[in-house]
């Protein structure tokens, strides 16, 4: 069963952050505030709700995130490294250059099959 939570009186200001937020994390803004919720809700979960060392805004702490947490969307850098590393592989075992027709030939003999 799901639940609809709704928050009264936000102003513009944070309005317009968290929609600024939700376009660079390539989510629509429904998506970025149950992605918020979400984590909320699992460090709870975790018991690892500290008191922050950073001063608090309205959408989280003013810094910014360690090195080794960076995110782009919902992957990670070790991800996304091997993704880059798998299509290296692939494009090794394509067919060389050399062996593939080259544009102009493709048009000449389109045009001279007419």
């Amino acid at each position: 069963m799901t639940i609809n939570l709704s928050i009264k009186g936000v102003s513009e200001q944070v309005a317009e952050r968290l929609r600024a937020r939700a376009e660079r994390h390539h989510r629509s803004l429904q998506g970025e505030l149950m992605a918020i919720v979400e984590q909320a809700a699992a460090e709870e979960a975790a018991g690892s709700v500290a008191a922050p060392a950073a001063p608090l805004g309205p959408l989280g702490p003013l810094t910014s995130p360690p090195a080794n947490v960076l995110r782009q969307g919902w992957r990670s850098i070790a991800d996304l490294v091997a993704d880059q590393r798998e299509r290296r592989s692939a494009a090794a075992h394509a067919p060389a250059p050399e062996c593939l027709p080259l544009a102009v030939d493709i048009i000449r003999a389109d045009r001279d099959s007419r």
